[in-house]
């Protein structure tokens, strides 16, 4: 009796995308920067950040070792300022649409900072950070709102979400990102959804 044979493991479709808060469409490259949500935390908000490192330098993997703690492979004066922070998030998406994970979303990514939405503080505890390969204030890439989409799309299905904001809106007196290139109005039409889920902004 014959049986088809399984295709590798790496062209294999999950049974499920989701397995103990690590995506399995992701590529997952492990961050130390994080730690455990509080007690009967709700994860409800989904939040929007841009990153480039050097600012304005794409491409490379300054970003990925600055999320993950590893020492830097070049030399420039603006990572010499950041060096000793520890940030992290739970999603980098690159410019070609890449999707890479760093925490698991059962566990809280150091992502926010100081920071009040919906009504409470420290927002660490109850998002989900999302961190897209740009510049504050510049545009992004199509492949980048493709690999966004179906990402929240399915975390909105797999976790309570009911907001969805930028750092620039859980933050406003510290961070300006995404930004103003950052295409609001079109990301919200592509998960169909009400203006209730997003802030109160002219999109």
């Amino acid at each position: 009796m014959s049986s088809t044979p399984l295709p590798p493991p790496h062209l294999q479709t999950p049974k499920h995308p989701w397995l103990k808060g690590w995506y399995q469409f992701a590529q997952r490259i492990d961050s130390p920067h994080f730690g455990p949500r509080p007690q009967g935390a709700r994860v409800d908000l989904l939040v929007m950040h841009s990153i480039s490192l050097p600012p304005g330098v794409y491409q490379g993997d300054a970003v990925i070792r600055f999320l993950t703690g590893q020492p830097q492979t070049i030399e420039h004066p603006y990572l010499e300022t950041i060096k000793a922070l520890k940030v992290s998030a739970h999603f980098f998406i690159r410019r070609q649409g890449e999707l890479i994970q760093m925490v698991s979303c059962d566990d809280k990514a150091w992502h926010a900072g100081v920071s009040h939405y919906r009504g409470r503080d420290q927002c660490n505890d109850d998002s989900i950070g999302i961190e897209l390969e740009g510049l504050e204030g510049q545009s992004f890439e199509p492949e980048q709102y493709e690999t966004l989409t179906s990402l929240c799309a399915s975390l909105l299905k797999h976790y309570p979400i009911q907001h969805l904001a930028g750092h620039e809106h859980i933050a406003p007196d510290r961070k300006k990102d995404p930004g103003p290139g950052f295409l609001w109005d079109q990301f919200q039409k592509s998960l169909g959804l009400s203006d209730a889920f997003f802030p109160s902004f002219d999109k």
